[in-house]
C-alpha cells in the first residue's frame, strides 16, 4: 500500500473559517482558528509520488478508511504546549520561544550570553517581550560545530536554568545529552528539545519517558559538523516528514505521549536553500503527524542565500517572514531570537488575515 500525505491549502482564518466549515466547504487546520477549502493528496514515497487536488468536501466525504485516519490527524486539535491552556491557540498566535545560548560559538549571539548572569538577565527580557518558552543550550549545533563534552556543557546550563525557577515562562534545555536534560529538569526544565530527536544519546528516550518531559524531535541530516557537506535527497519534503513520523512512533513506543510530542521540520540543518525553502512551503502537510509543529528558521543561513544579508542579526526582515509563512500554514511554536520583533510581525500579519475586530 502506497503512503499517503496530505498538505492542506486554501486557507480561511477566523469568522471565515468558522463560516467555511459550517457550510462543508473547508476542514480546521490542527483544530485552531484556521480552515482549508482543498488539499494536495499525496500517494507514493520520495521519488515515486503522485499528486492529486481534492475540495474539502471531497475529503470529508471519502469512503477510504486510510485517507479518513490522516485527515482525523490533520484536522484533530493539538493538546496543551509548554503547561499553556490548550485552548492558548485558539486564537491564532503560536507560541514562541525565545532562544539562549549559553555558548562561546552559537552562529547569531555566541559570547554575549556565555555567562550565568547575562544569560538569566536575557531570559528574563525575552519573556518580558512574549515568550512563554524560553530555550536554554550550552552546545552550538550550527554547521561545522564540534561536540562539547557533558560536563562542559552541563556547567553552562544547569546554573542558568536553576536561577530561572519560578519564571513566567516554560523551560525548554536545547541538548542532545541525556544527562544534561535530566540536570536541567531537577531544576525545572520541562521540555527536552533535541536536534537528533533523541538518537544522539541511547539513554535519551528512556530520560524523556521517566521525567515525564515533553519532547521536540528534529529531523537533521547527519551531525552538526558535516551536515552542510552536500545534503541530498530524492524529495526533501516527504523524507523528512517520514523519518519524522518514525521517530514519533519510536518515542511513543518508549512511552512517551503524544500528547508530549513536537515536530520540528530541521530547517537549516543537513538542508540546502532549496531545500529549506521547499519545507517552508509545505510546513501545513506535516499536520499529518499529529502533533504541534515548531519552526526553528531564525537567522539561519538559507535567508542569506536568499537576501545576501551576511550578518545574522540583520537578517530579522527575513527571519520573521519565513515565520509568517509557517504561521500561515497553522504552525504552533517559532524558536526566535528577536520575540518582541517577532510578536509585533505576528501581530500585524494576524491583524491583516483575521480582520481588526477579531485581532483584540
Amino acid at each position: 500500500m502506497p503512503n499517503l500525505y496530505l498538505r492542506p491549502l486554501g486557507f480561511l482564518y477566523g469568522s471565515r473559517a468558522v463560516t467555511a466549515i459550517a457550510d462543508g466547504a473547508a476542514l480546521p487546520l490542527a483544530g485552531g482558528p484556521a480552515a482549508f477549502t482543498l488539499a494536495e493528496l499525496i500517494e507514493g514515497g520520495p521519488g515515486d509520488a503522485n499528486r492529486r487536488l481534492l475540495s474539502a468536501s471531497e475529503l470529508a466525504q471519502s469512503d477510504d478508511g486510510d485517507l479518513a485516519a490522516l485527515l482525523a490527524q490533520v484536522t484533530g486539535p493539538r493538546g496543551a504546549i509548554a503547561g499553556l491552556p490548550e485552548t492558548r491557540l485558539a486564537d491564532g498566535r503560536p507560541v514562541l520561544m525565545g532562544i539562549v545560548n549559553v555558548t562561546p560559538d552559537s552562529f547569531s549571539d555566541g559570547g554575549l550570553y556565555d555567562e550565568t548572569e547575562g544569560a538569566v538577565a536575557h531570559a528574563a527580557s525575552l519573556v518580558q517581550a512574549g515568550a512563554e518558552i524560553i530555550d536554554i543550550g550550552g552546545e552550538s549545533t550550527r554547521p561545522g560545530a564540534e561536540t562539547v563534552p557533558g560536563e562542559d556543557e552541563l556547567s553552562r546550563v544547569v546554573p542558568v536554568v536553576a536561577e530561572l525557577r519560578g519564571i513566567k515562562a516554560a523551560i525548554s534545555i536545547d541538548t542532545r545529552k541525556a544527562d544534561v536534560a535530566r540536570a536541567a529538569a531537577e531544576k525545572g526544565a520541562t521540555i527536552f528539545n533535541d536536534v537528533s530527536a533523541l538518537t544522539f544519546d541511547a539513554d535519551s528516550l528512556a530520560t524523556a519517558a521517566e521525567l515525564g518531559l515533553e519532547v521536540v524531535l528534529m529531523h537533521a541530516q547527519g551531525e552538526p559538523k558535516t551536515m552542510q557537506h552536500n545534503p541530498s535527497y530524492d524529495d526533501v519534503v516527504l523524507e523528512v516528514y517520514d523519518y519524522l513520523a518514525a521517530r514519533i512512533g519510536v518515542a511513543m513506543e518508549a512511552g512517551i505521549p503524544r500528547e508530549k510530542i513536537i515536530a520540528d521540520l530541521g530547517i537549516g540543518f543537513g538542508k540546502t536553500i532549496e531545500h529549506n525553502l521547499e519545507l517552508l512551503s509545505h510546513v501545513s502537510l506535516f499536520h499529518g503527524l499529529g502533533v504541534p509543529l515548531l519552526i526553528g528558521a531564525s537567522r539561519k543561513k538559507f535567508i542569506h542565500g536568499v537576501s545576501g544579508e551576511t550578518t545574522p542579526k540583520r537578517r530579522e526582515p527575513g527571519s520573521q517572514a519565513a515565520g509568517i509563512a509557517a504561521v500561515s500554514q497553522g504552525a504552533q511554536i517559532l524558536r526566535v531570537h528577536d520575540v518582541a520583533g517577532a510578536k509585533q510581525s505576528l501581530e500585524v500579519w494576524r491583524g491583516a488575515v483575521y480582520g481588526p475586530d477579531e485581532n483584540a
